[in-house]
């Protein structure tokens, strides 16, 4: 298949991170619903705020866009965004010179590309319950194409069983495409989720991919939806199961340090957040990643 010819993937992908938004939302605000004691259990469930995203081009062209879903101040959430995006058009040329130096052919001669993807991040009320991110995308360029993303747990109070959980259910969505992935995979996350300024992970892991381009296409894309479906049963519970735990003063702090951690990362470090700004996506969207509130020293 060359990346020429990819009209119906490019579909099936951007239609398959729509689908898993919408899989999202919907857990997400039953969770919400359900809540029905312990702290903030009181007050009224939290919705999402639907916003459709748009990007323009250099020449003030349409370039594409998504949709946008914001919940705060909720019962369970603090604040969690789960957006999706389609954009297209020609990369400028501090992203040639970036994906030219991670080996991408062609991309100096024709720059143009095509990319969709979904990407989540939950912040929570309680301090028990873990802050959580995950993406997942496909790009496109004339001479490349390929899929990246993953997930990582991101706890301000740490229990081993829930980090046990997490990595178990990833390891089993992922096993089926090779006994090898798994460990490759949280290596690379091990490596990519590291604040070197910090000298420390920002979490506690998970599995990280990019630049997946084996020469098989449907088989790469159903490792990247394998990733997307493992989300719910890797998080979701652990979420019912701290939602309700009582907190202190002193639990809320730890908190808002860790989510001085979480900022910093995404802010110096992340790739995603970087090319959206570059490429001129929306920036709200773009940096929905942040959290509501966050502490230092």
């Amino acid at each position: 298949m060359t990346s020429q010819a990819m009209t119906s993937e490019k579909e099936q992908a951007s239609d398959w991170f729509a689908a898993l938004q919408g899989e999202i939302f919907a857990a997400f605000e039953a969770l919400e619903q359900n809540h029905s004691e312990g702290p903030l259990s009181e007050q009224a469930p939290g919705r999402f705020e639907v916003t459709p995203t748009k990007r323009t081009g250099d020449e003030g062209e349409d370039a594409g866009g998504g949709r946008m879903c914001v919940l705060r101040g909720g019962r369970v959430f603090e604040k969690v965004g789960v957006n999706i995006s389609t954009v297209y058009g020609t990369l400028g040329q501090a992203a040639q010179a970036s994906m030219a130096a991670r080996g991408v052919p062609g991309i100096a001669e024709d720059p143009r590309f095509w990319a969709s993807g979904i990407s989540l991040v939950a912040h929570m009320q309680n301090p028990h319950a873990p802050a959580v991110h995950m993406n997942t995308r496909m790009f496109w360029t004339p001479g490349a194409w390929w899929f990246g993303g993953g997930a990582d747990l991101n706890p301000c109070i740490e229990y081993a069983e829930d980090t046990a959980h997490f990595h178990d259910t990833l390891k089993a969505h992922l096993d089926p495409h090779g006994a090898d992935l798994y460990p490759r995979l949280k290596a690379w996350a091990d490596e990519y989720f590291y604040i070197p300024h910090r000298k420390r992970a920002r979490g506690v892991g998970g599995v990280f991919m990019d630049d997946r381009c084996t020469g098989d296409w449907r088989e790469d894309f159903a490792l990247t939806q394998d990733i997307g479906r493992a989300f719910l049963p890797a998080w979701l519970p652990l979420a019912e199961a701290r939602r309700a735990m009582p907190w202190n003063e002193a639990d809320k702090d730890a908190q808002l340090r860790h989510r001085g951690l979480y900022a910093e990362y995404n802010l110096v470090y992340d790739r995603g957040t970087k090319f959206g700004l570059a490429t001129g996506h929306d920036p709200d969207a773009v940096l929905m990643s942040l959290p509501p509130l966050a502490k230092w020293v």
